[in-house]
């Protein structure tokens, strides 16, 4: 039985697919625009590009971020899954958790390198190791976010000790 009636179980459902989901596509777009902005010739593309990736990241993935954690825990609080009784559960918190926190240490370089782009045309090679990192960090996001989803629709098998011991306590009840 899950604690949520099903109609909020349904709510909360929603939200966090509409959340995870507008994360991953917002991670996405992110990731083509710092592709184009390293590998344009064009100054008002390679300028345009960092500072919508500033835009974005703040006003769209960050948000979108924070409301999949949130919706993500309240679902779990609000289904027969939990918290913290499957690992599955877990190791979903655990990359939405680190994903989290690894996106707002990431915007720092995103802000610099758009202030950089705003005051003037960033040259071939110029601040390239930051450009490439910014791609590889989407594309790393990009694979997290995909595991994460992966993990919802397949439900890997394994209860925590906490899990099984609530299941135990449950059944003892029930007989």
């Amino acid at each position: 039985m899950s604690p949520f009636p099903a109609r909020l179980r349904k709510a909360t459902l929603t939200a966090h697919i509409t959340a995870s989901l507008g994360w991953l596509g917002a991670v996405a777009a992110f990731l083509a625009l710092a592709v184009a902005g390293l590998i344009s010739d064009a100054p008002q593309t390679v300028r345009s590009s960092y500072v919508a990736m500033e835009l974005v990241g703040w006003g769209v993935i960050v948000p979108l971020a924070g409301a999949s954690l949130v919706t993500g825990v309240v679902q779990s609080l609000g289904t027969v899954w939990g918290l913290l009784r499957h690992y599955w559960v877990m190791a979903k918190l655990l990359i939405t958790v680190l994903a989290t926190v690894l996106l707002l240490v990431h915007m720092q370089p995103v802000g610099h390198l758009a202030d950089a782009a705003a005051r003037a045309a960033l040259a071939r090679g110029e601040l390239e190791g930051m450009r490439i990192q910014l791609i590889a960090d989407a594309g790393a996001a990009v694979v997290a976010l995909l595991t994460a989803a992966a993990l919802s629709v397949f439900k890997p098998r394994g209860m925590t000790g906490y899990g099984m011991r609530r299941q135990r306590g449950r059944r003892q009840t029930v007989s």
